[in-house]
């Protein structure tokens, strides 16, 4: 039987600059009156000085009635092996997660500039994030690694995505597909969730109306009752975060929450978890 619970992605917010860096309490209120019963920033920059104390972060999370469904690592991933910066990010969030049992942590690539040494650098990204799954793996910490359409992305294409999969150690890490990001790759998203299905354990759900044009939730092109009808006859247990990138959300991200709140109340919770 499925379980499925819906979080907001807090870079809806991020995309707006430094206005929102750092500002949880104003987010997560928006989060929990648009409906959410999560959320997902990224570390360390949407969390601020939360992300330097579990307790505060726990305070804030119960005052809004929220759970932390999942951290978020970007990263570039360029070696074979993490380098400095990147080995102290990911030691402080698995150190951060020890105080929050069942949350996941999700690994999303960073873009490049263009697409040059593809095959390299597709191999360093996966021996980066299978490293890190591991070390969380061993923590008990569910994991997941999510990319990018973007021109600088190693990971668009269909063929992108077999790298991906294929290269992944599923004993320790899981997928985490984006909807818009798998359309904006040219790709028939349906037809990838139920090719890799198997190897999703955490989602992020945007809508898009063409290449490179995002759009609130409900008015783009993807038909997300569908992909949550698949997600449900997988048996599906774990989170679904809503992310918003479209220029409406960019100037004001609360407005944009909130719209989207509405769609996940009267589209998306009718169908169950």
């Amino acid at each position: 039987m499925s379980n499925i619970r819906y979080g907001s992605q807090l870079y809806t917010w991020q995309m707006s600059g430094e206005k929102y860096l750092g500002e949880m309490p104003h987010m997560l209120d928006i989060v929990s009156k648009a409906g959410f019963a999560g959320v997902e920033p990224d570390v360390p920059i949407m969390m601020g000085p939360y992300f330097d104390s579990t307790s505060r972060t726990k305070e804030l999370l119960e005052k809004e009635s929220l759970k932390l469904g999942a951290l978020c690592i970007p990263g570039d991933w360029r070696g074979t092996e993490e380098n400095k910066k990147e080995r102290w990010l990911s030691d402080k969030t698995l150190e951060f997660l020890k105080e929050f049992p069942g949350t996941h942590l999700m690994l999303s690539h960073n873009d490049g500039s263009d697409r040059a040494d593809l095959k390299v650098r597709q191999q360093n990204c996966l021996a980066c994030v299978n490293s890190i799954a591991k070390r969380a793996a061993d923590m008990g910490v569910g994991c997941s690694v999510h990319v990018n359409s973007e021109v600088g992305s190693v990971f668009v294409t269909e063929e992108d995505y077999k790298v991906l999969i294929d290269g992944l150690n599923t004993s320790v890490i899981g997928w985490c597909p984006d909807s818009g990001h798998i359309v904006n790759g040219g790709m028939d998203v349906y037809a990838i969730f139920e090719q890799y299905m198997s190897v999703i354990r955490h989602l992020h759900l945007k809508d898009i109306t063409f290449k490179d044009v995002w759009a609130p939730m409900g008015q783009g092109i993807t038909d997300f009752p569908r992909l949550i009808k698949m997600l449900q006859d997988a048996d599906f247990d774990g989170w679904v975060m809503i992310e918003e990138e479209s220029p409406d959300a960019q100037f004001d991200p609360d407005t944009a929450t909130l719209i989207n709140g509405k769609y996940l109340v009267e589209t998306l919770f009718p169908l169950g978890p």
